[in-house]
């Protein structure tokens, strides 16, 4: 495990219930969505790479085969492995791996979901060739996943307030590099869509136990931010604000 994936796992493993717990990730039309992106294919096996407090693999234990639920933390697996026997759902497995590297076969997967949780690898090129190698050829990919604007500006102010919230951050991506980096690794866009998530200030710095004095660097990096960066992600005097949510399915090529 590299300093990344040990800061990843650190900082999410004091939050895991926290996480099963918060209404914008436990909550969502996308979470339908995915089922039924899948639906009507009882016999299929999924990789729910990134998979958190495993609200994805929850929402698709019951119209597919097998659901493998794979994330670094512990602490959050343990909580999903929990889930489950308390909600009966016998066919989700659990796994404890970083995207870049897995320990499955080539073409095993007929699916793969990741929700939420990209901006946090360390090497999104390398993870994206993994997924490309154990999904089946006519397997197909949903990512679901916080994206930066295509301004730079915007970007670089959400950017900014990300990493002061939370030190494992990486990076939002843009549309436009998720493409790119799909296409590199072997990968085909076949549908892409963006809508808005709001999210209320005080539970989002508490998930992560943000300390006051990065807090107060938040409230600061907002209080001076062009009125076009305040209109973007709508923030309130309040501090809560929406961040922008893409999705996007790719096929191998």
């Amino acid at each position: 495990m590299n300093d990344q994936q040990k800061l990843v796992e650190q900082q999410f493993g004091v939050a895991a219930t926290d996480y099963l717990n918060s209404p914008a990730h436990a909550q969502g039309a996308d979470l339908g969505r995915l089922r039924q992106a899948f639906a009507g294919q009882s016999a299929l096996r999924i990789l729910d790479l990134g998979c958190g407090a495993g609200h994805a693999s929850f929402a698709l234990a019951d119209v597919v085969g097998e659901v493998f639920a794979v994330d670094l933390s512990a602490e959050m697996l343990r909580v999903v492995a929990e889930q489950s026997r308390r909600r009966a759902l016998t066919n989700i497995h659990t796994d404890q791996h970083g995207a870049e590297s897995l320990p499955f076969a080539d073409g095993g997967f007929d699916g793969i979901v990741s929700r939420f949780s990209a901006h946090h690898w360390a090497n999104l090129p390398a993870a994206l060739r993994e997924m490309r190698r154990v999904l089946h050829p006519q397997g197909k990919c949903v990512i679901i996943d916080v994206c930066a604007p295509e301004n730079p500006l915007w970007d670089t102010f959400l950017q900014t307030v990300e990493i002061l919230r939370d030190p494992s951050h990486v990076r939002d991506y843009r549309v436009s590099e998720w493409e790119r980096m799909l296409a590199t690794a072997g990968w085909r866009v076949v549908d892409q869509d963006t809508w808005k998530l709001p999210l209320d200030f005080v539970s989002w710095i508490a998930r992560m136990r943000c300390p006051e004095e990065r807090v107060t660097a938040i409230k600061s990096v907002w209080n001076r931010a062009p009125a076009e960066v305040i209109a973007h992600f709508a923030v309130q005097p309040n501090q809560d604000f929406a961040l922008d949510v893409c999705w996007v399915t790719a096929v191998p090529v």
